[in-house]
């Protein structure tokens, strides 16, 4: 029903950057599934302008995962586009995240999720980054 739904409010015309990119997302969220954890939330805008890919929770920490698709690696890793800027804008919308639902965590992470490949392939590769890197030193847990 969920896949029914989306498609019923999926733009006509989405760029195909997009579309790869939405379906990285998809890719990434089995893989975490398989790995029995517990999805808090996909696509949370978190500001105005920052949006968290994917929220989760694993045995030990709340994690916020960036989800980076590539159809190959011509021009290097995924994970090389989560530069310091990209850094710095994840750790403000997580932190405005927590702010905004009050919530107090033993223990944040940050991840990266590279897919390679195309939608329609059957096999992408998948690489988990766990803790790929620390809250940026501009933000702050207030508790």
């Amino acid at each position: 029903m969920r896949r029914w739904i989306e498609q019923l409010f999926k733009r006509k015309n989405e760029p195909a950057h997009l579309a790869s990119g939405r379906w990285g997302e998809q890719v990434a969220v089995r893989l975490l599934k398989s790995k029995h954890w517990k999805i808090i939330g996909e696509r949370v805008r978190a500001g105005k302008h920052d949006e968290l890919d994917i929220i989760a929770e694993d045995s030990s920490a709340l994690v916020f995962v960036e989800v980076k698709t590539r159809k190959n690696e011509d021009f290097g890793r995924p994970f090389s586009a989560v530069n310091k800027e990209k850094r710095k804008r994840l750790s403000r919308a997580a932190v405005a995240y927590l702010k905004k639902k009050n919530i107090k965590p033993d223990y944040i992470r940050f991840d990266v999720v590279e897919v390679i490949g195309e939608p329609g392939n059957s096999q992408p590769e998948i690489r988990h980054i766990e803790n790929a890197f620390p809250l940026d030193s501009a933000y702050r847990l207030w508790w």
